[in-house]
Protein backbone atom coordinates (compact mmCIF):
# COMPACT_ATOMS: atom_id res chain seq x y z
CA UNK A 1 0.00 0.00 0.00
CA UNK A 2 1.35 3.25 -0.96
CA UNK A 3 1.99 6.87 1.11
CA UNK A 4 -1.07 8.14 -0.70
CA UNK A 5 -3.55 5.07 0.11
CA UNK A 6 -2.45 5.35 3.80
CA UNK A 7 -2.78 9.08 3.87
CA UNK A 8 -5.97 9.36 2.23
CA UNK A 9 -7.72 7.00 4.83
CA UNK A 10 -5.77 8.85 7.19
CA UNK A 11 -7.18 12.65 6.03
CA UNK A 12 -10.76 11.36 5.29
CA UNK A 13 -11.03 9.84 8.86
CA UNK A 14 -9.71 12.98 10.74
CA UNK A 15 -11.15 15.93 8.41
CA UNK A 16 -14.31 13.86 8.94
CA UNK A 17 -14.20 14.16 12.60
CA UNK A 18 -11.32 16.89 13.95
CA UNK A 19 -13.44 20.36 15.77
CA UNK A 20 -10.29 22.13 16.79
CA UNK A 21 -7.90 22.00 13.98
CA UNK A 22 -4.21 21.44 13.95
CA UNK A 23 -4.01 19.90 18.00
CA UNK A 24 -6.69 16.90 16.92
CA UNK A 25 -4.96 16.31 13.14
CA UNK A 26 -1.03 16.24 15.66
CA UNK A 27 -3.15 13.87 18.04
CA UNK A 28 -4.15 11.66 15.36
CA UNK A 29 -1.36 11.38 13.73
CA UNK A 30 0.50 10.05 16.85
CA UNK A 31 -2.61 7.62 17.96
CA UNK A 32 -3.28 6.18 14.52
CA UNK A 33 -0.18 5.27 13.66
CA UNK A 34 1.57 4.31 16.98
CA UNK A 35 2.35 1.09 15.97
CA UNK A 36 4.35 1.96 12.80
CA UNK A 37 7.35 4.72 13.71
CA UNK A 38 8.60 4.70 10.12
CA UNK A 39 4.79 5.27 8.66
CA UNK A 40 4.06 7.80 11.08
CA UNK A 41 7.26 9.71 10.28
CA UNK A 42 6.33 9.74 6.61
CA UNK A 43 2.68 10.54 7.17
CA UNK A 44 3.99 13.10 9.47
CA UNK A 45 6.21 14.91 7.05
CA UNK A 46 3.15 14.99 4.70
CA UNK A 47 0.71 16.38 6.91
CA UNK A 48 3.26 19.39 7.58
CA UNK A 49 3.72 19.79 4.29
CA UNK A 50 -0.16 20.20 3.05
CA UNK A 51 -1.00 22.06 6.18
CA UNK A 52 1.82 24.34 5.96
CA UNK A 53 1.27 24.95 2.67
CA UNK A 54 -1.72 26.16 3.21
CA UNK A 55 -0.82 28.65 6.04
CA UNK A 56 1.81 29.76 3.52
CA UNK A 57 -0.89 30.21 1.08
CA UNK A 58 -2.66 32.17 3.69
CA UNK A 59 0.05 34.54 4.74
CA UNK A 60 0.58 35.37 1.33
CA UNK A 61 -2.99 35.85 0.60
CA UNK A 62 -2.54 34.85 -3.58
CA UNK A 63 -2.00 31.30 -4.75
CA UNK A 64 -1.11 31.30 -8.22
CA UNK A 65 -0.88 28.90 -10.42
CA UNK A 66 2.47 28.58 -10.48
CA UNK A 67 2.51 27.95 -7.09
CA UNK A 68 -0.06 25.22 -7.46
CA UNK A 69 1.83 23.18 -10.29
CA UNK A 70 5.35 23.52 -7.42
CA UNK A 71 2.80 21.98 -5.00
CA UNK A 72 1.96 18.98 -7.17
CA UNK A 73 5.41 18.67 -8.64
CA UNK A 74 6.61 17.54 -4.72
CA UNK A 75 2.93 16.26 -4.05
CA UNK A 76 2.41 13.43 -6.93
CA UNK A 77 -1.27 12.76 -5.76
CA UNK A 78 -3.22 10.18 -7.70
CA UNK A 79 -6.61 11.37 -8.83
CA UNK A 80 -8.10 9.51 -6.42
CA UNK A 81 -6.57 10.82 -3.63
CA UNK A 82 -6.80 14.58 -4.61
CA UNK A 83 -9.94 15.29 -2.75
CA UNK A 84 -8.80 14.17 0.53
CA UNK A 85 -5.57 16.47 0.15
CA UNK A 86 -7.69 19.16 -0.86
CA UNK A 87 -9.57 18.55 2.67
CA UNK A 88 -6.66 18.72 4.93
CA UNK A 89 -5.49 21.92 2.74
CA UNK A 90 -8.43 23.62 3.32
CA UNK A 91 -8.95 22.59 6.96
CA UNK A 92 -5.39 24.18 7.65
CA UNK A 93 -6.04 26.82 5.37
CA UNK A 94 -9.74 28.29 7.32
CA UNK A 95 -8.54 26.66 10.72
CA UNK A 96 -8.60 30.01 12.82
CA UNK A 97 -5.02 28.66 14.93
CA UNK A 98 -1.82 31.15 13.25
CA UNK A 99 0.58 29.26 11.00
CA UNK A 100 3.27 29.98 14.07
CA UNK A 101 1.19 27.57 16.34
CA UNK A 102 1.04 25.15 13.22
CA UNK A 103 4.78 25.12 12.60
CA UNK A 104 5.32 24.62 16.63
CA UNK A 105 2.74 21.36 16.15
CA UNK A 106 4.49 19.93 13.21
CA UNK A 107 7.90 20.72 14.71
CA UNK A 108 7.00 18.54 17.86
CA UNK A 109 5.56 16.41 15.32
CA UNK A 110 8.35 15.50 12.77
CA UNK A 111 11.38 17.22 14.36
CA UNK A 112 14.46 15.28 16.42
CA UNK A 113 14.37 17.84 19.13
CA UNK A 114 17.68 19.48 18.07
CA UNK A 115 18.31 22.28 16.36
CA UNK A 116 18.77 22.04 12.38
CA UNK A 117 17.30 18.95 12.31
CA UNK A 118 17.37 17.13 8.92
CA UNK A 119 13.78 16.55 8.64
CA UNK A 120 12.50 19.93 9.08
CA UNK A 121 14.73 20.89 6.82
CA UNK A 122 13.10 19.01 4.42
CA UNK A 123 9.69 20.82 4.91
CA UNK A 124 10.93 23.89 4.59
CA UNK A 125 12.88 23.45 1.49
CA UNK A 126 9.47 22.11 0.34
CA UNK A 127 7.79 25.35 1.43
CA UNK A 128 10.90 27.14 -0.51
CA UNK A 129 10.27 25.41 -4.06
CA UNK A 130 6.55 26.19 -3.97
CA UNK A 131 7.35 29.95 -2.61
CA UNK A 132 9.33 30.68 -5.78
CA UNK A 133 7.39 28.84 -8.24
CA UNK A 134 6.16 32.24 -9.54
CA UNK A 135 9.75 33.27 -10.38
CA UNK A 136 10.30 35.07 -7.54
CA UNK A 137 9.76 34.98 -3.28
CA UNK A 138 7.68 37.52 -2.52
CA UNK A 139 8.35 39.83 1.10
CA UNK A 140 4.96 38.08 3.20
CA UNK A 141 6.32 34.32 1.66
CA UNK A 142 10.12 35.08 2.36
CA UNK A 143 8.86 36.46 6.11
CA UNK A 144 6.29 33.77 6.66
CA UNK A 145 9.67 31.27 5.97
CA UNK A 146 11.72 32.64 8.14
CA UNK A 147 9.78 32.82 11.52
CA UNK A 148 9.16 28.99 10.35
CA UNK A 149 12.42 28.26 10.16
CA UNK A 150 12.78 30.20 13.77
CA UNK A 151 10.38 27.94 15.04
CA UNK A 152 12.07 24.84 13.93
CA UNK A 153 15.21 26.17 15.53
CA UNK A 154 17.12 26.25 12.07
CA UNK A 155 20.21 29.13 12.84
CA UNK A 156 20.85 32.00 10.96
CA UNK A 157 23.94 30.93 9.20
CA UNK A 158 21.83 27.57 8.04
CA UNK A 159 18.70 29.46 7.02
CA UNK A 160 20.68 31.81 4.78
CA UNK A 161 22.28 28.58 3.21
CA UNK A 162 18.81 27.07 2.42
CA UNK A 163 17.60 30.74 1.36
CA UNK A 164 21.14 30.80 -1.26
CA UNK A 165 19.70 27.47 -2.61
CA UNK A 166 16.59 28.47 -3.77
CA UNK A 167 17.46 32.01 -5.29
CA UNK A 168 19.40 32.53 -8.69
CA UNK A 169 22.93 31.88 -8.16
CA UNK A 170 24.41 33.95 -10.66
CA UNK A 171 23.44 36.82 -8.09
CA UNK A 172 23.74 34.59 -4.92
CA UNK A 173 27.15 33.40 -3.27
CA UNK A 174 28.17 29.28 -3.47
CA UNK A 175 29.74 29.66 -0.69
CA UNK A 176 26.93 30.31 1.23
CA UNK A 177 24.93 27.22 -0.26
CA UNK A 178 27.64 24.97 0.95
CA UNK A 179 27.59 26.59 4.45
CA UNK A 180 31.62 27.30 4.36
CA UNK A 181 33.01 29.78 4.71
CA UNK A 182 34.79 31.92 2.15
CA UNK A 183 38.41 31.69 1.50
CA UNK A 184 38.81 28.32 2.85
CA UNK A 185 41.27 25.84 0.61
CA UNK A 186 39.81 23.82 -1.95
CA UNK A 187 40.54 20.71 -0.01
CA UNK A 188 37.62 21.80 2.25
CA UNK A 189 35.42 22.69 0.11
CA UNK A 190 35.71 19.83 -1.49
CA UNK A 191 35.19 17.75 1.34
CA UNK A 192 31.85 19.76 2.74
CA UNK A 193 30.10 19.45 -0.58
CA UNK A 194 30.57 15.69 -0.46
CA UNK A 195 29.16 15.43 3.06
CA UNK A 196 26.79 17.90 1.88
CA UNK A 197 25.99 14.99 -1.10
CA UNK A 198 26.17 12.14 1.19
CA UNK A 199 23.59 13.77 3.62
CA UNK A 200 21.02 14.53 0.93
CA UNK A 201 21.15 11.69 -1.22
CA UNK A 202 17.72 10.11 -1.92
CA UNK A 203 17.86 7.02 0.25
CA UNK A 204 19.00 9.44 3.33
CA UNK A 205 16.13 11.17 2.81
CA UNK A 206 13.82 8.54 2.90
CA UNK A 207 15.79 7.45 5.82
CA UNK A 208 14.37 9.82 7.87
CA UNK A 209 11.03 10.11 6.83
CA UNK A 210 10.80 11.76 3.33
CA UNK A 211 8.41 9.57 1.34
CA UNK A 212 9.33 8.55 -1.63
CA UNK A 213 6.53 10.41 -3.56
CA UNK A 214 8.32 13.41 -2.23
CA UNK A 215 12.10 12.68 -3.54
CA UNK A 216 11.65 16.00 -5.70
CA UNK A 217 12.83 18.02 -2.58
CA UNK A 218 16.22 15.64 -2.93
CA UNK A 219 17.05 16.63 -6.55
CA UNK A 220 16.31 19.95 -6.42
CA UNK A 221 18.69 20.39 -3.37
CA UNK A 222 21.34 18.22 -4.43
CA UNK A 223 21.18 20.51 -8.03
CA UNK A 224 21.61 23.45 -6.21
CA UNK A 225 24.45 22.67 -3.93
CA UNK A 226 26.10 20.87 -7.31
CA UNK A 227 26.13 23.88 -9.44
CA UNK A 228 27.37 26.00 -6.13
CA UNK A 229 29.74 23.50 -5.87
CA UNK A 230 30.98 23.85 -9.68
CA UNK A 231 31.00 27.69 -9.46
CA UNK A 232 33.45 27.43 -6.86
CA UNK A 233 35.98 24.94 -8.83
CA UNK A 234 35.36 27.32 -11.95
CA UNK A 235 36.18 30.28 -10.31
CA UNK A 236 39.39 28.78 -8.14
CA UNK A 237 40.71 27.16 -11.38
CA UNK A 238 40.83 30.69 -13.37
CA UNK A 239 42.93 32.07 -9.90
Amino acid sequence: MSIWDRLGDFIARVTASTSSGVADVVEAVRTVFSGDADLRRRVAFSVAMIALSAKMAKADGVVTQDEVRAFQEIFEVPPKETRNVARLYDLAKRDVAGFEIYAQRMAQLCGSGHANCMMLEDILDGLFHIAKADGLIHEREGQFLHRIAEIFRIDEAHYQSILARHVNLGAGDPYVVLGIERGKPFDEVRKRYRKLVSDNHPDRLIARGLPQEFIKIATTRLAAINAAYEMIERGLRHV
